[in-house]
């Protein structure tokens, strides 16, 4: 693996992700930034490539002899958000950033399928390179890229994220249950609207609504388990044109984020328990509707062992962060559907080049020695996935 490591070119690296962060797509619209992709593997030749969705990649590199058969997933996608960095590689794009790192991780995975590529005679099994289009965006490309069979066969994939808030040099591991299931709420009261000056003759869907907030807290506070873990968040109430007049409807939109299933159903069933309790007991209608978003992240322990192992190996036991779940959702569950893995984060976080900022903020930037640390893990892990039981 020593030789691997020294063929990692950080110019390279830098100038792919620094390309994809000038011209950034959105979800499902990935239609340059996965023709760049592909032409950029087709030149390291040694890989078998392959459009499985309109906007997606998968190379594949053979080794000489039989063995496991590992995937490793890199998302692609931008954001809508206009960026405030002055840098010399800012967006070009108006109103589009790569606000994520979703750049740095696709430069990461091309750089881990060159190498691979290059030394293939030395593998035993067979690693495939997943370029996911639209993890931002639900249904996801992960999903699509799974039912188009990217994942047969797979014994173990992996997948890594940067992460501004972890220094940079520090791999963030997590056993078990990683990043939550992103569900989604809508509720519409149907009231009766009149003068503000004449309440009692109207069904007022904004107080109404505000009751339905109120109690919907009562899931997590008085209704789920202190062992457990589940966030309910109402975050748009919309409802009224005018401050003398009481609306007939009023729209509340919120997110469920919890790990578990079961707690899933239960928050589906809860949440419309409360909606027609309060309309009913005010006289209003209502309408509902759940929608289940990406599934949890759930590490494997025995995959996410080889990556602390790996990480150790490269930088010592003092780089490996041990680092708690997260609420925030992720479409790399799509491909744990199909096999066991782990999804790690990479520090990028260095307060000299202000790369600090949280994700999705429009001054967001990667501190671009990660890309070289990220490369280096992926290569530690196949070589470790790979060895011979």
């Amino acid at each position: 693996m020593k030789e691997w490591k020294n063929d990692i070119s950080k110019e390279r690296l830098i100038a792919w992700r620094r390309y994809m962060h000038q011209n950034p797509e959105l979800s499902f619209q990935e239609e340059k930034t996965s023709q760049f992709v592909y032409d950029t593997l087709q030149s390291f030749g040694g890989l078998e490539l392959s459009r499985p969705t309109p906007y997606s990649v998968v190379a594949i590199v053979r080794g000489r002899r039989p063995g496991k058969t590992i995937g490793m997933r890199a998302d692609m996608d931008a954001l809508p958000i206009r960026e405030e960095n002055k840098t010399d590689y800012a967006s070009r794009v108006p109103g589009v950033m790569h606000a994520c790192g979703h750049d740095g991780h696709t430069a990461i995975l091309l750089g881990t399928a060159e190498i691979l590529a290059k030394h293939k005679e030395n593998l035993a099994g067979e690693v495939r390179f997943f370029f996911q289009h639209a993890e931002e965006q639900y249904p996801g490309g992960g999903e699509e890229m799974v039912q188009a069979g990217v994942m047969d066969g797979v014994d173990v994939v992996i997948g890594l994220h940067l992460m501004s808030g972890l220094e940079t040099g520090k791999i963030g591991i997590v056993y078990g249950p990683m990043m939550a299931a992103p569900d989604v709420f809508e509720i519409k009261i149907q009231g009766k609207g009149g003068h503000a000056a004449h309440p009692q003759e109207t069904v007022d869907p904004i107080v109404i609504g505000a009751q339905i907030i109120t109690n919907l807290q009562h899931i997590v506070s008085r209704r789920t388990g202190a062992f457990e873990q589940r966030v309910v968040s109402v975050t748009q109430f919309q409802g009224g044109t005018a401050d003398n007049i009481i609306p007939d409807t009023a729209e509340l939109l919120g997110t469920v984020r919890c790990f578990d299933e079961a707690l899933r159903k239960d928050a589906e069933q809860k949440i419309e328990q409360i909606v027609k309790g309060i309309t009913e007991a005010h006289g209003a209608s209502y309408s509902y509707r759940y929608r289940y978003g990406y599934r949890p992240v759930i590490n494997e322990d025995s995959v996410t062992r080889i990556v602390e192992q790996s990480a150790v190996e490269l930088f010592g036991k003092e780089a490996v962060a041990y680092i708690p779940p997260s609420m925030g959702g992720e479409d790399f569950s799509a491909f744990l559907q199909k096999a066991k893995g782990c999804f790690f984060k990479l520090g990028s976080g260095n307060t000299q080049k202000e790369t600090t900022y949280p994700h999705h903020h429009p001054r967001f930037d990667i501190d671009e020695d990660a890309l070289v640390i990220g490369a280096q893990m992926f290569l530690q892990i196949a070589d470790n996935l790979l060895k011979p039981e």
